[in-house]
């Protein structure tokens, strides 16, 4: 709307009663119509500034209102506003302010809040210029005034997100300004604010909690930047340490002192800072963490630790690179004599205390591992550390396994942190770790049947945790240190052996199996226990367990143990078979009864079946009857539901036959990942069940409902019988093609053209008549699918046809790219000249740089084949009049980001492109350039100089050249 200044100055009471969250939606919309329209007026904002500064209006909302409206002046309109303007606002803020003094009740939290913002703006815009006196101005008028001290205490926070806060981003003009604040704040008023701080913290510290916290948090924030000297110093430190002994600020004082620790400084004054602090709290008793009840002060008191001990690090670090050894080695004492404080708050039982200490924990054991050798003190303190890792790792009661929520969640990520310590433990002394897990590992085995869960799966859980601890190369734990191996083999055959499995909690079930799977090259050493694991698998305690949770990480790790086992599986394989049957089956979606493993599971075990039967000993014809006995059950459900299918009247079941019909062909496909390629197929006799699978998994294609999920099935299976079956899938491909192509969708054709590539890509001449067949079909339907209007607003309809453009791109670059190019030679020269100009427009038109790149390859690569004397028909005319254009308008658009990477490939295509060009015309192109480039206003020097580029044997010199060229072509 138009500027306007003869607005009323009373305001509109009516739009005002659309504030309240209540009102109506008209009323709503009025508000936020006034909003705007006085936000666009060039005075409309005194109506607001004059009714804060009067307290004209009571309603919350519409003081919070006329907040936001002097915000967004201050914010945007600041430098047109004259002085008279500007005044007003200063005056305004201070009446405001002057108002609250005498308040009985404060104004509510959120208006103090934006009231603090705007004064925060308003000092950000006048500090420099106009309001140097802007703290005095506002200490001289709350002096301690509770209510004042609120507003001014607030105000400095949000002066510290505005100018201070590093996590909010800044241009370099505001990072300026903001340093020139500081500087000045530095030289003129920051002694009078600690002076204030000072007296606030003495005046309210007994009976107002609320702003002696809200003032140690103003501290906390300032020091970063501030002389440290004005507040570590006796009188304020003996101040903070008063307030770590009252219960209502201590938390407030925690986090104040570790902001006063974490000061960037000198490494032998942060030292003498830490050490001092260290005294004085040791001194006051803070350290007998024991005695201490308070866990939420306890966890802000072990992030202070955790911050000490992190800068002492830090200042060890830094001082062990200087020739200086007798500081470094004092240094390195104060870290280590805060070590058994550290231990107190690493075994805490409240595991948010424990969290807090876990980086200077890890800091210590990175500095114990750059020590030449460790003294007895530094061991003591390595193995107690990992006692501490080996007893926090434990889960406790209360955790459910059933339903995690959130507390589960943060235990998870608590564990991780351990983790972490425990590989850092491994790095500093793997003998150390090897030794301590073997023996808590032991005793808990021995007598596992007495012991808790917890108890029982922490010994599990740090056999498994050793497997990335101690690292070996592709897993091959048991061959190389022998002290190493024969502890680790020693462990797994006490976990086989020991009956451990049986215990009945799914946490020692899954970590069991985790580290049987995660050790299974143990049983390439000692094969004799694997019979007794796979009973594990598969009964009970594995795929037939109670838990699903617990069944379906066991199919997957079922899986896996098959896979690097599968040569010691012959002597078993048909008992597994058997035993698994009725996990093989496919269930159909109406018989009620929750299967036992979900499909996602059953894809698992399919591949496991495949796996035993393909690697199998046993001759081609008993594995050819196996697989067969393995999939006819599929085939046979799949007839049975594709029957039903188009005959189901309600779309709800019409969905689940046809996710069960996708299972079926998924579950067939995954059989066929244990072979390798048709070699291995054919070896095993079975290419004609997989044959047999095609033609019954074919008709689905023609499915009258559910085509989307019917044809994305089938078509996966199609991929995976192109690698298995190779030629012997040709036959199908062409009736395949044609239903799949009736009546698509954008997603339905991008899938498809992947299929078709890797035919063109793999059979190549073999398909050239097929392809001539399919090509202009399947490249109409393109066009048709992406000629169908969309909604401007529909992201995903422009999103899915962006992914069609690249798909169709992709495809005719496959087809350009292979020895089957002359399919697109065969087409008819209208055909050819429609699918050109889309790779023109696709080079030129479309802002997506994927798909720019492939156009530009496939015209570099058409021109190699149609450009020269033999090429092409009409060809050569075609290079002149859109192809070397396209080279030149397309970088030149404004959406042509030459700084962005994926572009910058793009215009290395579009460079060898014009490359090629002159390779197939010669002079006859240069002759053109010349002509053409005057067009675009390229002055004849510049035109002179990209000639004799062109002409360069290296094309990188071309490459960088055009980069250049366009770069100043921009400017």
């Amino acid at each position: 709307m138009a500027c306007e200044s003869a607005l009323p100055a009373i305001m509109d009471e009516q739009a005002l009663m659309g504030l309240n969250p209540n009102a109506d939606a008209c009323y709503r919309q009025r508000a936020l119509a006034y909003f705007e329209q006085l936000k666009a007026s060039l005075d409309g904002w005194e109506v607001c500034a004059e009714a804060l500064a009067k307290g004209v209006y009571s309603d919350d909302h519409v003081k919070f209102f006329c907040f936001q409206v002097l915000e967004h002046q201050i914010k945007f309109r600041h430098g047109s506003l004259s002085a008279a303007q500007q005044q007003l606002i200063r005056e305004t803020l201070m009446k405001w302010l002057q108002t609250q003094l005498m308040n009985v009740h404060p104004e509510k939290p959120f208006i103090r809040n934006k009231a603090a913002q705007v004064f925060a703006l308003t000092f950000v815009m006048e500090y420099l210029t106009l309001w140097p006196k802007f703290f005095f101005d506002v200490l001289a008028l709350v002096g301690l005034n509770p209510n004042g001290v609120d507003i001014y205490l607030r105000t400095l926070m949000a002066i510290d997100a505005e100018v201070v806060d590093r996590d909010i981003l800044h241009s370099p003009e505001e990072t300026r300004r903001n340093t020139l604040i500081k500087d000045g704040m530095r030289g003129q008023c920051i002694p009078a604010l600690v002076e204030s701080w000072f007296q606030i913290l003495q005046t309210y510290q007994h009976t107002h909690s609320e702003l002696t916290c809200q003032c140690l948090e103003v501290v906390g924030a300032f020091v970063s930047w501030i002389d440290l000297n004005l507040i570590a110093n006796d009188r304020f430190v003996n101040l903070l340490l008063s307030h770590m002994s009252m219960e209502e600020l201590r938390e407030a004082a925690c986090d104040c002192l570790f902001e006063i620790v974490n000061k960037g400084m000198d490494p032998v004054d942060k030292t003498k800072l830490v050490e001092s602090l260290c005294q004085v709290l040791q001194s006051a008793g803070f350290f007998n963490v024991e005695q201490e009840e308070d866990v939420d002060f306890l966890a802000k008191f072990s992030r202070l630790v955790n911050g000490m001990g992190q800068s002492l690090v830090l200042s060890w670090t830094k001082l062990s690179k200087t020739a200086d050894e007798k500081i470094s080695a004092e240094t390195l004492r104060a870290v280590e004599s805060k070590v058994p404080l550290m231990l107190q708050l690493l075994i805490h039982e409240d595991d948010d205390i424990s969290a807090n200490i876990v980086c200077f924990c890890y800091d210590y054991l990175h500095v114990l591992k750059q020590l030449p050798a460790l003294n007895e003190q530094q061991k003591s303190n390595v193995e107690a550390i990992m006692l501490a890792v080996m007893s926090k790792l434990k889960y406790d009661d209360e955790y459910n396994f059933e339903n995690e929520g959130e507390d589960e969640a943060m235990f998870v990520e608590y564990r991780k942190q351990l983790k972490m310590l425990l590989d850092r433990l491994a790095q500093v002394s793997p003998e150390l770790l090897l030794e301590a897990v073997h023996r808590v590992f032991n005793a808990t085995m021995q007598s596992w049947q007495t012991l808790q869960f917890m108890e029982v799966e922490v010994s599990i859980r740090l056999l498994y945790m050793l497997g990335e601890a101690l690292p070996a190369s592709h897993g091959a734990h048991f061959s190389g240190d022998s002290a190493k191996t024969s502890t680790l083999q020693a462990m797994m055959r006490t976990l086989v052996s020991c009956g451990v499995s049986e215990y009945q909690h799914s946490s020692v079930t899954l970590e069991f199996f985790e580290t049987v799977v995660r050790y299974d090259k143990f049983f390439l050493v000692e094969p004799q226990h694997i019979p007794a694991v796979l009973m594990a698998f598969l009964d009970h305690r594995g795929l037939r367990h109670s838990s699903p949770k617990v069944r379906s990480r066991v199919a997957y790790l079922f899986s896996r143990f098959i896979k690097t086992l599968h040569k010691h599986m012959n002597a078993f394989i048909e008992d597994i078979l058997s035993r698994i049957q009725d996990l093989l089956e496919l269930a159909p979606p109406e018989n009620g009864f929750p299967a036992l493993l979900s499909s996602d599971d059953q894809l698992f075990m399919f591949e496991t079946a495949g796996v035993l039967i393909v690697n199998g000993e046993s001759p081609a014809e008993r594995k050819q009857g196996l697989m067969r006995g393995l999939l006819s059950p599929l085939m046979g459900a799949f007839r049975m539901l594709l029957e039903k299918l188009p005959l189901e009247p309600d779309e709800e079941r019409q969905t689940a036959l046809a996710d069960c019909l996708s299972h079926a062909v998924g579950f067939a496909s995954r059989t066929s990942k244990a072979f390798s390629n048709k070699q291995t197929v054919k070896q095993c006799g079975c290419s004609e069940v997989y044959l047999d699978c095609l033609q019954t998994f074919l008709p689905a294609l023609s499915c009258p409902v559910q085509r989307g999920a019917l044809r994305s099935a089938v078509r996966s299976f199609l991929h995976r019988m192109i690698i298995c079956l190779e030629e012997e899938v040709l036959p199908f491909i062409p009736a395949a093609s044609q239903h799949m192509l009736k009546d698509c969708e954008a997603r339905d054709l991008q899938e498809f053209i992947p299929l078709i590539s890797q035919i063109t890509a793999k059979f190549k001449n073999q398909v050239s008549p097929f392809l001539q067949e399919i090509f202009m079909p399947l490249v109409m339907s393109i066009f048709e699918v992406l000629s169908r209007p969309a909604e401007e607003n529909d992201q995903t309809a422009a999103l899915e046809k962006q992914m069609l453009r690249r798909s169709y791109f992709s495809f005719i670059q496959t087809i350009a790219s292979s020895s089957s190019s002359q399919v697109m030679a065969s087409q008819g020269a209208e055909n050819i000249e429609r699918v050109l100009f889309t790779i023109i427009q696709g080079a030129v038109d479309f802002p997506d740089p994927v798909a720019q790149k492939t156009c530009f390859i496939i015209l570099s690569r058409l021109v190699e084949l149609w450009g020269g004397k033999d090429g092409l028909v009409g060809f050569p005319d075609f290079i002149y009049k859109h192809i070397i254009p396209a080279c030149f308008m397309a970088p030149l658009k404004t959406t042509f980001d030459l700084s962005d990477a994926q572009t910058v490939l793009t215009l290395s295509e579009c460079s060898l492109t014009l490359h090629m060009i002159h390779l197939k015309r010669g002079p006859e192109c240069l002759q053109f350039l010349q002509e053409y480039l005057p067009s675009l206003h390229v002055s004849p020097e510049i035109t002179q100089e990209l000639c004799q580029v062109l002409q360069q044997p290296d094309v990188k010199v071309l490459k960088n050249y055009m980069k250049v060229f366009f770069q100043q072509a921009k400017l």
